[in-house]
């Protein structure tokens, strides 16, 4: 009997000793992500289960926001020392935010990770002062989606590479009827257009530059199709302008609208009419699209870097952006994956390939200040009230311009 109980007790030992190794192997990370309908989170939650798939030592618990309320958390968050182990972050950000990241550069150097098979131009997006502080999943440029059953019902010319921006007033302006508006803009249009059409809103120096005459043309334009034109809808100040815009061109109640190749995971299965795309109109002079793209970074203040690191490589991983492309939520950073983009989520969908090569082909920098962040809410503040009549083009920029110095 002696010998039966120690006999016991050993294996219950034994299989404490081995269920606590195994608690003490077991990694729990947190993943700060943006997220802004059910498909969306469910392709992020999709990538968390891949690393634990991967790794299975490895859990992610995914936390999503609203795109605008994250970049208004995460400072929060990092400040109170409450900052998931993964940060997702998009390249026009990271100017502000690099320092709440870990660098990259040994690790991938140690690891011998091919950063390679990126995009170069979104590398450079996620990097700082030489110093890599994200992998990439996506990359791509502002384009012109557009409803073809709106189109075909007024007897519209579809949009085409090369056309110009008086096209795309006559062409919102003869779409805009019986409750409809030809167009949708958004106040962070304004950067996207100046570029498009060769204006500058950032000088020499790259301080901004809203107040000089170019940029005030542009935002004049705007300004005239809302209020003038009567072609795009007012859109409330404070709100998300983005969402309101994206959901009424879903709704059918918009006919062309300004997004990126990351939205058509909330298109194709969502809207009830045929997708058009084209590239932006151009000016007087060649087109300059400008591109963007976003990534996964490590906290700073992570206690698990090394599983971070790990995870990020399944989130940013050749499986993982293939099913980001299928699913129509990324143009993919990595360039062997790209296809995927074309040939599923955008099969369907008239010009995708044309519109998107030709941006591509036409693509620029795109040109940011280090308060960026601050300079865009204050673009949804202003323009909004420009929107409804109530300030000019030349007082909106001056108002902007004046108010972004001090932040």
């Amino acid at each position: 009997m002696k010998t039966l109980k120690h006999l016991a007790a050993i294996a219950v030992m034994s299989t404490s000793f081995v269920a606590s190794a195994f608690a003490q192997d077991q990694v729990n990370l947190t993943w700060q992500m943006w997220g802004s309908n059910e498909n969306d989170i469910a392709a992020w939650q999709h990538l968390a289960d891949m690393v634990t798939e991967v790794h299975p030592e490895i859990k992610v618990t995914l936390q999503t926001s609203a795109w605008n309320d994250y970049w208004t958390k995460l400072p929060v968050l990092a400040a109170s020392g409450q900052l998931g182990d993964i940060v997702a972050m998009q390249s026009l950000r990271m100017p502000n935010f690099y320092a709440i990241l870990e660098p990259l550069n040994a690790r991938i150097e140690t690891d011998k990770f091919d950063i390679g098979a990126f995009d170069g131009s979104i590398i450079g997006g996620m990097s700082a002062n030489d110093e890599v502080y994200g992998l990439p999943y996506d990359v791509g440029p502002w384009m012109m989606f557009y409803n073809k059953d709106m189109f075909d019902a007024a007897g519209v010319e579809y949009p085409k590479p090369g056309w110009t921006f008086d096209d795309y007033v006559a062409t919102a302006k003869a779409l805009t009827k019986d409750g409809n508006y030809g167009a949708g803009l958004t106040p962070q249009n304004f950067s996207l257009f100046s570029a498009a059409l060769g204006a500058s809103y950032i000088n020499a120096d790259g301080q901004l530059d809203l107040a000089n005459p170019d940029a005030v043309a542009v935002a004049a334009r705007m300004i005239d199709l809302v209020v003038t034109d009567k072609a795009a809808p007012v859109v409330a100040s404070g709100a998300d302008p983005g969402a309101f815009i994206s959901g009424r061109f879903d709704a059918g109640n918009i006919g062309m609208y300004v997004d990126g190749p990351w939205a058509m995971i909330g298109k194709i299965d969502t809207v009830k009419f045929q997708i058009g795309l084209a590239p932006l109109p151009r000016g007087t002079e060649e087109l300059a699209a400008v591109t963007a793209g976003s990534g996964f970074g490590i906290a700073a203040s992570s206690q698990n870097k090394d599983a971070a690191w790990k995870a990020i490589q399944v989130l940013t991983g050749p499986d993982a952006l293939t099913f980001l492309a299928s699913e129509g939520r990324a143009l993919p950073a990595r360039t062997a994956q790209q296809g995927t983009w074309y040939d599923v989520a955008a099969a369907d969908v008239a010009g995708a390939r044309e519109a998107l090569e030709y941006s591509l082909a036409h693509s620029a920098t795109y040109r940011i200040t280090n308060n960026w962040n601050a300079v865009e809410n204050l673009f949804n503040q202003y323009f909004p009230l420009a929107f409804a009549g109530s300030a000019t083009a030349e007082q909106t920029m001056q108002n902007i311009q004046s108010l972004a110095a001090s932040q």
